[in-house]
């Protein structure tokens, strides 16, 4: 979980001073002891740092500034132990960047009925200061999430753990430099879109990167650093005789997508980016029978999936948004154990109720949802500028529920599309040897596609077993993109009547704007 180390969450509790500075130091010890508890309990994988009680429009104001200018600060919880006045939170909500969790909750669990005075009651006014707070959020149209419910609730610990990895992954897209190496697939609409827009949104910067720098890189890579990784390759994967023997043809194509990696991996750390795109018509210089080539002779397929595995964003055929989005994917779900990947829909599998569709890529799956352990082959792959044997990582997901999102742009804004799906599993393939997936959309075949569809969805998603449409309802919030999320109560008739009315606010919205 070292994506989370260096990061924090302040925490800011409501009061006021009208009952007077011992009535505050009681609210104080509370939170302290709170905070504590929350870090204690393991559930929450940023850590909770406790900034104090709120007085004063002040004092709201100034912790409110500082959390904006504090770089590990990627959220701020809200909670009125006490009545709280709203008006003193005006300036400093106006002020606020980063994202907000507001927590209706109480230090004590119960109601000590048989002990409870007015002092009590005046001191222990979350049920009446949470909706003062609440009230001057909607009213300033603060976008935020809300969680109630008892501070030692384990579920309500995990809510707060939602929106904390959340909260990293956004503060991660601010700070995310994607390279496309060449530009989009031509003629593709889905994976174009506003870079300028989408950074002033999303945070994510996109820069073009020739290939032609990619492969000074390339010419740069040791001959003894690429036998090290070879052997990497031949621990970590399944691996035929035709692999181990470096005589081979199919072995020489191993080891130049292991000059591929270490050549990519070199660029990346060297720009700082955490993400690239790729197109398989720009793969350096055409003419391959050219003694002074300076290309790669193959897709950096297997290059992508390790690196993916890794954390760094992959879009193939120059789908920028989609490395985006699975860079973000894989911070969220930092300490999951089940895995993500940037996937394609290939073909679809007519089979009644269980009809479903084959994920997968040319070659670019990532190996975190694999099923069992990726066997690395080479094949020939007769599309593209090269086309060559080409050396792959080959497996089948894991079996079960997860999540699929994908953003477009719609001109008027970006639209965050979300579907609960359901892998189950495939028959063999003998004859396609790539990684996929085998999964039916929620709440079937007929209504997940035909809904994904109407909403603009694109042909490549980012997906995970361990995100929940919470993650991505969090993440539209801070973001403040437009959401629609398919799921086993999705019908068509109401999807559409959400989409028409999604696209009047919008409409409405920017014209007011």
């Amino acid at each position: 979980m070292g994506t989370f180390k260096n990061l924090e969450i302040w925490w800011v509790t409501g009061a006021q001073l009208l009952y007077g500075g011992d009535a505050v130091v009681q609210v104080d010890n509370h939170s302290k002891e709170m905070v504590e508890g929350l870090n204690a309990s393991g559930n929450i994988p940023v850590k909770v740092v406790y900034k104090g009680t709120a007085n004063s429009s002040k004092e709201v104001e100034a912790v409110m500034k500082a959390a904006n200018n504090e770089d590990k600060c990627i959220g701020v919880i809200t909670w009125m132990h006490t009545f709280s006045p709203a008006k003193m939170w005006i300036k400093g909500l106006q002020d606020l960047k980063k994202p907000l969790l507001h927590f209706h909750t109480q230090y004590n669990e119960e109601i000590p009925w048989e002990t409870m005075d007015m002092d009590f009651m005046n001191l222990n006014q979350s049920a009446h200061g949470d909706r003062e707070f609440g009230h001057i959020c909607t009213r300033m149209r603060i976008r935020r999430k809300v969680v109630v419910g008892y501070w030692k609730d384990e579920k309500v610990q995990k809510k707060i753990a939602i929106w904390a990895r959340v909260a990293a992954g956004v503060a991660d897209a601010r700070d995310c430099l994607i390279l496309r190496f060449g530009d989009q697939m031509n003629n593709v609409a889905v994976t174009d879109g506003d870079k300028v827009e989408f950074e002033q949104r999303l945070g994510y910067h996109v820069d073009y990167t020739p290939v032609s720098e990619l492969i000074d890189y390339w010419k740069n890579v040791k001959d003894e650093d690429v036998d090290a990784l070879v052997e990497v390759y031949h621990k970590e994967y399944e691996c035929g005789p035709e692999i181990l023997d470096p005589t081979t043809k199919a072995a020489k194509k191993v080891w130049n997508a292991a000059k591929a990696e270490l050549a990519l991996r070199a660029i990346l750390k060297a720009k700082g980016a955490k993400g690239f795109t790729t197109n398989f018509d720009d793969l350096g210089t055409r003419d391959i029978n050219d003694p002074k080539f300076k290309g790669f002779d193959q897709i950096p397929g297997l290059a992508s999936q390790r690196l993916m595995a890794e954390g760094y964003g992959f879009g193939a055929e120059g789908d920028w948004k989609s490395a985006c989005l699975y860079r973000t994917v894989w911070v969220m779900t930092q300490g999951l154990t089940t895995g993500c990947s940037f996937l394609e829909d290939y073909t679809l599998n007519f089979d009644g109720d269980r009809s479903s569709i084959l994920q997968s890529h040319m070659l670019e799956v990532c190996p975190l949802i694999a099923a069992n352990k990726p066997k690395l082959e080479v094949h020939f792959l007769g599309i593209g500028v090269r086309k060559e044997q080409t050396a792959r990582l080959v497996f089948t997901s894991k079996v079960g529920p997860g999540v699929t999102a994908t953003i477009v742009d719609l001109g008027n804004r970006f639209r965050l599309i979300v579907n609960d799906v359901e892998c189950i599993k495939p028959k063999p393939l003998p004859k396609l040897p790539v990684a996929s997936a085998l999964w039916i959309p929620q709440p079937n075949f007929e209504i997940g596609a035909a809904a994904w569809i109407l909403a603009g969805g694109t042909h490549h998603s980012c997906f995970s077993y361990d995100i929940t449409p919470e993650y991505w309802d969090d993440f539209a919030v801070m973001t403040g993109i437009e959401m629609v999320h398919i799921d086993k109560d999705t019908t068509i008739p109401a999807f559409k009547k959400e989409l028409r009315l999604n696209e009047i606010y919008y409409l409405l919205n920017k014209a007011l704007c």
